[in-house]
């Protein structure tokens, strides 16, 4: 059975994080110019360890998926069951808001005809009327050797065009290598590739698909994928937020 996406259960304390205490316009200036921005230290290394934690609990989750097996990389994940835990739905409740007039004007700016609500439940119920019903927030799992292939994260024809990504690990003293990599394909051009140093707690805000960008005759589409390097050593862990659900 469904569970209501707004249910939650128990899971770790962030009480201290603060979304209204990030400069938001300069949030959505660097998403416009660069199709991503960080919010440095969105977690702290007690909340990043227990909601890592949350992957060895033995319920929770609605699937798991050995990325070697699909061709995606090397690696694992686990989407979260609905109810969601604490942290990840009051994340993904928070930080939609933020988000979504940023979303309607990119949409604009494409010339997209969807426009998103203000709030995340109503526009969950739109996702779950286009028969989009299975959450989507995830956590992934590397170890050495592992890395993930750039990608799109589109789980349907209802796509909210920005998600995040949290690291949960400490580069350097976790892990080793495994980058989070950008890569923005523009039109008759060599792709541009853009590497984000997250450090252990900083989340980064980035393009699903297309986003638009300025040029000198207006607007155009580019396209975005995502992926991370190979892990060197050690292990590395991230909480994957989107917004939209899948079919």
């Amino acid at each position: 059975m469904m569970m209501n996406a707004d249910s939650r259960v128990a899971g770790p304390d962030l009480a201290g994080y603060d979304l209204a205490g990030y400069d938001w316009d300069r949030i959505a200036d660097a998403l416009d110019a660069e199709g991503w921005a960080m919010l440095p230290r969105l977690l702290d290394a007690d909340q990043a360890d227990a909601v890592a934690a949350l992957y060895d609990r033995p319920d929770g989750f609605r699937s798991h998926v050995v990325m070697a097996r699909h061709g995606f990389g090397k690696g694992e994940y686990r989407y979260f069951a609905y109810p969601l835990p604490d942290p990840v739905a009051a994340l993904r409740a928070g930080l939609y808001p933020r988000l979504a007039p940023i979303a309607n004007a990119w949409h604009a700016r494409m010339g997209m005809a969807t426009r998103f609500p203000a709030d995340h439940a109503a526009y969950l119920d739109a996702c779950h009327a286009a028969g989009q019903r299975r959450p989507t927030p995830l956590l992934l799992r590397y170890g050495p050797g592992d890395h993930n292939c750039l990608h799109q994260d589109l789980y349907g024809e209802a796509v909210f065009p920005l998600q995040a990504a949290v690291l949960l690990s400490a580069p350097r003293a976790e892990f080793t290598g495994g980058d989070f990599v950008l890569t923005e394909q523009r039109p008759r051009m060599q792709s541009r590739v853009e590497v984000v140093p997250l450090e252990k707690g900083d989340a980064v805000i980035f393009a699903v698909n297309a986003r638009p960008r300025r040029g000198s005759r207006g607007d155009y589409r580019v396209a975005l994928r995502h992926g991370v390097g190979t892990v060197r050593s050690g292990r590395r862990h991230t909480l994957g937020i989107i917004f939209h659900d899948a079919a």
